[in-house]
């Protein structure tokens, strides 16, 4: 095993890593930007008031990309239990 075939692996995994987490992220993100921009023009400063929204839209997010998420880390684990016959030897 070479040490640019363990780079190779890990820079994968942040990929896939990165690709499984971004729906949710970014649901996060921008439910929490709609409520601080409504926060800031009602001047209701609840800390607790968007804490619902994002959890309704991450779940939301959850069930829309779901099957996608699961088929990609699938894949990543298939590639990676596939590749071990080859990193030995």
């Amino acid at each position: 095993m070479t040490p640019e075939s363990v780079m190779s692996i890990g820079r994968h995994a942040i990929e896939i890593t990165l690709m499984v987490a971004a729906p949710m992220l970014l649901t996060a993100l921008v439910i929490g930007l709609i409520v601080s921009i409504f926060q800031a023009a009602t001047q209701i400063n609840e800390q607790t008031l968007s804490f619902i929204p994002k959890l309704v839209g991450i779940f939301v997010a959850l069930i829309i990309a779901g099957p996608w998420m699961l088929s990609v880390m699938l894949d990543y684990m298939r590639s990676v239990f596939t590749g071990i016959s080859n990193l030995s030897g």
